[in-house]
């Protein structure tokens, strides 16, 4: 398997325009500048059409060199390699297109409309959408943008210049319409000179379609950066109309559709209306300067709504090249490889799913999560969180510690070691130790404790200052597991922060003794506060949060994993959030009605903490 690569999948189907395989042509290059093997794909059978019809995309690029070695077209080409991403710039991505493309790596839609918009991992909308599930990014700004631009306040020149282009296709015909039309208008003194982009279509058929007073040209690579040397642009919603904007030329439009006058009119765009009609209405219109004034301004207003004001630092391929998409290919709550589950949540990084089996939340990420495990995460981090540095808590710690132990000593398995009168001290490995608050609690209890934490400084803390034995590292690599088998593993809040949490349970199960216990805490998302915003509680979630649990999945998962549940105890209760009535709590108050929610919400299990204790069962778990 070669090193990983990007895949970009653009629509060419007829009718479709240009816009979509001029982007992912841009991309292509862009991502390859950035150091990231990228192909193109395109369908062996449509393959001499697109070349056909989008001759000039193609003898225009600038990454022509080399461009054959980077095109893909049949199946067989896709296995051979492994993708960190795929992108799709396919304006309605069928079902079944969607599935066999999710089938190869994560999918970061672009502009997406179709009926898997809920279901991709990222979304990344360069034109606003007017409906549909949210995106993770909405930003006109990461258009390949023109580097050309007009003197801000720049005056029109006489006679006036009109620039007319609806794209590589321009299946409506408008822009035909639109040229003839502003040529036989009389009422603009001097006449404007007209400038029509026509359809490649026309040209690769070898026609160009004659227009009097009007200047015709079927250039359209390159389109961009001529725009400041118009006075007007006339064409329909698309990018055109956003790098028209960025360039400071007034933007005049005529929309195809119906959809398309929505989408104009919801980003702020002035539209002559839709079809024909609208087109042939440039015959009678007066470009006057309070007219080209006033779309100057609906520009500024545009621009500043979609930042298009400053000079751009960021485009669709420095933003792309700087990804290291992590999104599951299945549930790793529960291992169930299905297709990936409607989103719950979008956020700029972040996407988060339920799985329809398990129901348990997880999450995909567009970057690593800039959480560093170091001493600060324990001092600063802690201290910002709780008001209180780690080993300032450490006491409250290990009383905490001491009243979980209880509840692991009361399980079978110590039950039967208290009977028989073992003399050997039970072996407890704390996953995620951290300053060993707990291990000095199960030292207390009897145990012989050790553990196991990425956090160097702390490792030190627990083996140097508590006289435990300890590793630095992440389990199970860092771990010792094979000084196992134990009779207790636990992890306090730290289950959630493994990609896995699936492998990471088999592995427990691995080296635990028959009847061994399990043990962990882990934020809820069925408490009061995620029951209250699920949204809000989502975005809360730290970035090193890769599942979101609640009590009602656990007994499944675990029994998928070789454990059998013996309880759960709800923790973190917070009466203040409550709806409605939390409002009225003061910091720090507990009267009546704090006393209420806390019983309602203890008698309810609405906490937003909860902690599992299980045992390891004796059956052979298959490794998936």
């Amino acid at each position: 398997m070669s090193s990983p690569a990007a895949l970009l999948v653009p629509a060419c189907e007829e009718g479709r325009g240009g816009g979509h395989l001029s982007r992912c042509l841009f991309l292509l290059q862009a991502l390859e500048e950035r150091g990231l093997e990228t192909y193109l794909w395109l369908a062996e059978a449509q393959k001499e059409s697109v070349f056909l019809r989008f001759r000039d995309f193609f003898e225009r690029s600038s990454f022509s060199k080399g461009f054959h070695a980077r095109l893909l077209s049949r199946e067989s080409e896709l296995s051979v390699r492994q993708w960190e991403f795929i992108i799709l710039d396919r304006y309605k991505t069928p079902p079944q297109e969607f599935a066999f493309w999710r089938g190869l790596g994560p999918l970061i839609g672009i502009d997406e409309g179709g009926p898997r918009r809920s279901r991709f991992d990222f979304l990344v909308d360069l034109l606003p959408a007017l409906e549909g599930p949210e995106s993770n990014v909405s930003a006109p700004g990461l258009l390949p943008l023109p580097r050309n631009r007009r003197p801000p306040g720049a005056s029109p020149s006489s006679p006036l210049r009109v620039l007319v282009s609806f794209g590589a296709e321009d299946a409506a015909g408008l822009g035909f319409l639109a040229a003839k039309s502003l040529a036989k208008n009389r009422r603009a003194s001097p006449p404007p000179e007209v400038t029509f982009v026509a359809p490649v279509r026309d040209y690769a058929a070898g026609k160009k379609p004659r227009l009097s007073g009007v200047t015709v040209t079927g250039t359209q690579a390159g389109l961009k950066e001529q725009l400041a040397h118009y006075d007007l642009f006339i064409t329909h919603f698309g990018i055109g109309a956003f790098e028209a904007v960025y360039a400071r030329l007034p933007v005049l439009l005529v929309s195809p559709s119906g959809y398309h006058e929505k989408l104009s009119r919801n980003a702020g765009f002035l539209s002559l209306g839709i079809g024909p009609p609208a087109a042939r209405r440039l015959e009678n219109l007066s470009f006057s300067g309070k007219f080209l004034a006033a779309l100057s301004s609906r520009g500024a207003r545009i621009a500043r709504r979609f930042g298009l004001e400053g000079d751009q630092r960021e485009d669709l391929g420095s933003f792309l090249g700087s990804l290291a998409p992590c999104a599951p290919a299945f549930c790793p709550v529960c291992g169930e490889r299905t297709a990936p589950a409607p989103v719950l949540a979008r956020f700029p990084e972040e996407t988060y799913h339920r799985c329809k089996h398990c129901r348990a939340i997880y999450l995909s990420r567009l970057t690593p999560p800039p959480v560093q495990y170091e001493k600060d995460y324990f001092f600063g981090a802690y201290k910002k969180q709780y008001g209180k540095t780690y080993l300032e808590d450490f006491p409250n710690l290990v009383e905490m510690g001491r009243r979980r132990l209880s509840r692991i000593q009361r399980l079978p398995h110590f039950r039967r070691l208290r009977e028989i009168g073992s003399e050997t001290r039970p072996r407890v490995f704390d996953i995620g130790c951290a300053y060993g608050p707990f291990l000095a609690a199960a030292a207390e209890r009897g145990f012989s404790p050790c553990g196991v934490d990425p956090v160097q400084d702390a490792v030190r803390h627990v083996t140097e200052e508590l006289g435990f034995p300890a590793w630095q590292g992440f389990f199970p690599t860092g771990a010792k597991a094979e000084d196992g088998p134990f009779d207790a593993v636990t992890m306090w809040y730290v289950l959630e922060h493994f990609p896995q949490p699936e492998k990471i349970l088999r592995e427990i199960h691995r080296i635990l003794k028959d009847g061994g216990a399990l043990a962990f805490s882990t934020p809820s998302f069925s408490g009061v506060s995620g029951r209250k915003h699920l949204r809000s509680f989502l975005k809360a979630s730290p970035p090193d949060h890769f599942t979101v649990w609640s009590p009602g999945i656990c007994k499944r998962v675990l029994k998928r994993c070789g454990f059998s549940l013996r309880g759960i105890v709800v923790t973190g209760h917070h009466p203040q959030r409550f709806p409605l009535f939390g409002r009225f709590l003061r910091p720090g108050e507990k009267g009546a009605l704090y006393r209420t929610l806390l019983l309602a919400s203890r008698l309810f299990r609405l906490g937003d903490t909860f902690e599992v204790y299980a045992v390891k069962v004796k059956v052979k778990v298959k490794a998936r």
